[in-house]
């Protein structure tokens, strides 16, 4: 088992994944620059937060086509589980690999605090350590976190179960409250909130370890 974290020029979280994954579920765990065209034998790729280069055009807009992102979607495509975070999720709107856009945050301010989340499904590999409908506390720093999908995709969303979080007090004007989705096959997650910044008691929160516990038991499941 073995866990790969994408380092854009101008990503600032891959660390803080790096260190949540060697160090707090003690898992096997690698950096993977933009600029590589492979895996290597990477069985959940993190696409962590920051700013990637090119965000002042659109965030994730240039970072989309660095060379690992092919393959990234065609280890996704593969069913391999990818999780994006914060920018990482814009990166994957970009890429396609999940339906929807970002947009600035309704008020035009950067935010950057702990907000609660209720978690709209478990029925994924990143979610199922939680139970539904419960509560959860995790901090979001972000600018362009304002998701947007039209009324057809929104529908699709819900009919398929892909809204995995919803904020109870929506910090930046997300349709439907969203914070975090999956794709229809379930294998790949986008979410605003970092769940690596809740994973450890000294940061007063560890409600975000659950997701990547519930990765490692779903990769030793598939052996």
């Amino acid at each position: 088992m073995k866990f790969g974290v994408v380092v854009f020029p101008g990503s600032n979280c891959d660390q803080d994944c790096h260190h949540v994954i060697e160090n707090v579920i003690r898992q096997p765990v690698e950096y993977i620059w933009h600029k590589s065209k492979k895996l290597d034998g990477v069985d959940c790729v993190v696409i962590p937060g920051g700013f990637s280069y090119g965000d002042y055009l659109r965030c994730g807009a240039i970072a989309r086509f660095s060379p690992i992102m092919d393959a990234v979607i065609k280890f996704a495509n593969s069913g391999g589980l990818v999780i994006g975070i914060c920018n990482g999720f814009q990166v994957l709107l970009e890429a396609g690999l999940l339906p929807g856009a970002m947009l600035r945050n309704k008020d035009l301010h950067f935010i950057c605090k702990f907000v609660e989340l209720e978690v709209a499904s478990t029925g994924t590999p990143f979610s199922s350590g939680y139970k539904k409908g419960q509560k959860i506390r995790i901090p979001v720093a972000h600018n362009e976190g304002n998701y947007y999908i039209d009324d057809k995709g929104l529908a699709e969303l819900k009919k398929n179960d892909q809204i995995v979080f919803r904020y109870t007090d929506n910090p930046n004007g997300a349709v439907a409250d969203i914070a975090g989705i999956v794709n229809k096959e379930r294998n790949v997650l986008g979410m605003m909130p970092h769940p690596e910044r809740s994973s450890e008691a000294e940061l007063t929160s560890q409600d975000g370890l659950p997701i990547f516990q519930a990765i490692v038991e779903r990769l030793k499941k598939n052996g």
